[in-house]
């Protein structure tokens, strides 16, 4: 059967979101995306199995048992030389998918000598059905875990750690008309089929003008409001120090462009296609990350890339070591690893950036090894 990733389907979530269009008219990008995201009844995250081969999409994490084992050295080495070892430090996921990260990072950072037995573990997650999955994998390991849905909803001092978290925050897009940068959103054609149309509801954009002069007539920027975290990261350094590793696909640079995609069965579909039964996400800018993090006072490390950021923990040394521990599984390590640090996929389409408090020194992995 020949699959059309434009085919409309109409979901029952499809259905609400047209209703809602018929009496309120169109809705912005981010409105759209939080629907077919996070609605109670019908919305992806409330549905579906997303993660593993079995789901939509694979994370890091998923594809090589290194990627969260280097994160919890990192992590070790953190809470011993850039937060001088206290007695207690939270180890904060955002969107920790189905726990597999944390586990593999907890289970490594055991050879960071007093690091286990200061470890408490905090998982902010919106599933329910997530965090099921998570409370069966991490069972086992020895410190403390909590859940919470607030991202500054932890005691200090504390370890963050955000590995494709921000991709799914819905963003807002503006499109260059005849009439200005004008705010784009979901609305319905001459058909009743779901359709990309301005959103009057949103101001004009007149400082676009100034910063892409040159953009054509139906250009398109996104902007994920970094604010957001930018604000709970400030609330957070005012209780206490804190160190965050942010990892996600994305762009360094300001720059335009529709990033705003749909994946279903590990297919790219149109993200109108099946609402509440696809992925919905976009590419996170990470100019626009750290110019809203320096806004409110925070330290940056980076953005650096993957490929990067990893080689200098050391991720090909840690990678022969489990090569030679497990030679039948050599084949599947090496395949991974090449995969996270592929110069023309991962390796280089994910960023990387450190936040930390003011005062604390650099993070490392950032120009130098752990």
């Amino acid at each position: 059967m020949s699959y059309d990733p434009h085919e409309r389907r109409d979901t029952p979530l499809a259905q609400r979101i047209k209703d809602n269009i018929r009496r309120n008219g169109p809705m912005t990008i981010a409105e759209y995306m939080s629907e077919c995201l996070w609605d109670d009844a019908d919305g992806y995250y409330a549905t579906k199995t997303v993660l593993g081969r079995n789901g939509d999409f694979i994370t890091s994490a998923e594809i090589s048992q290194v990627f969260g084992e280097l994160i919890g050295v990192w992590s070790g080495v953190v809470w011993q030389s850039i937060l001088s070892a206290p007695p207690a430090v939270q180890i904060v996921e955002y969107g920790p998918g189905r726990g597999t990260l944390m586990f593999d990072a907890m289970r490594a950072a055991r050879v960071v000598p007093g690091f286990q037995a200061a470890a408490r573990v905090h998982l902010v997650e919106m599933s329910r059905e997530l965090a099921a999955t998570q409370r069966a994998t991490l069972a086992n390991i020895s410190m403390p875990v909590t859940w919470g849905q607030n991202l500054a909803g932890f005691t200090t001092p504390a370890i963050i750690i955000a590995n494709e978290f921000l991709d799914s925050w819905p963003v807002e897009q503006w499109i260059k008309t005849a009439t200005g940068w004008c705010g784009r959103g979901v609305g319905l054609d001459q058909n009743g089929r779901l359709c990309f149309t301005t959103a009057p509801d949103m101001c004009i954009r007149g400082d676009l003008d100034a910063q892409l002069p040159n953009a054509p007539r139906g250009a398109i920027v996104e902007s994920m409001r970094p604010e957001l975290l930018a604000e709970a990261f400030k609330a957070i350094a005012q209780s206490g120090p804190f160190a965050a590793l942010i990892i996600d696909y994305g762009h360094a640079n300001q720059s335009e462009g529709d990033t705003l995609q749909a994946v279903r069965n590990h297919l790219y579909e149109s993200p109108l296609a099946s609402p509440g039964e696809a992925d919905l996400s976009s590419h996170v800018n990470f100019f626009e990350l750290a110019t809203a993090l320096n806004a409110a006072g925070l330290e940056i490390d980076g953005p650096t890339t993957q490929a990067e950021f990893f080689g200098a923990l050391g991720i090909i040394e840690r990678a022969s070591r489990l090569m030679y521990a497990n030679p039948q599984r050599a084949g599947e390590i090496e395949a991974g690893i090449a995969r996270l640090l592929a110069p023309n996929g991962m390796g280089t389409r994910f960023k990387v950036i450190g936040v930390r408090s003011p005062g604390l020194p650099p993070l490392p992995g950032f120009g130098s090894g752990v």
